[in-house]
């Protein structure tokens, strides 16, 4: 049981993270000191269900195609790298 769990649990990390907006934000091709760091990822999922194209470009990244379905994890993520956005804020 445990060893279904852990594949379920990878299955889903494998689905869901190459397409989370966390990842797409900060992969970016922006400038450091034009990029957004805390809450990258979440910032993009909202942009992108309120159909804000200005804060779109401002990422020059596509969103996932399934924002809502995407911002708990982005939501998630962004807050695991929370800290280290802090800092990046901070330092750049």
């Amino acid at each position: 049981m445990i060893a279904f769990k852990k594949r379920i649990c990878s299955a889903i990390c494998i689905v869901v993270l190459p397409c989370c907006a966390t990842f797409k934000s900060l992969n970016a091709e922006v400038p450091l000191y034009e990029r957004v760091f805390v809450y990258s990822g979440t910032r993009l999922d909202w942009a992108a269900l309120e159909n804000d194209n200005v804060s779109i470009r401002k990422f020059k990244t596509e969103p996932p195609s399934y924002p809502l379905v995407d911002l708990p994890f982005s939501f998630a993520m962004d807050s695991v790298f929370l800290p280290l956005a802090i800092s990046a804020e901070i330092f750049h």
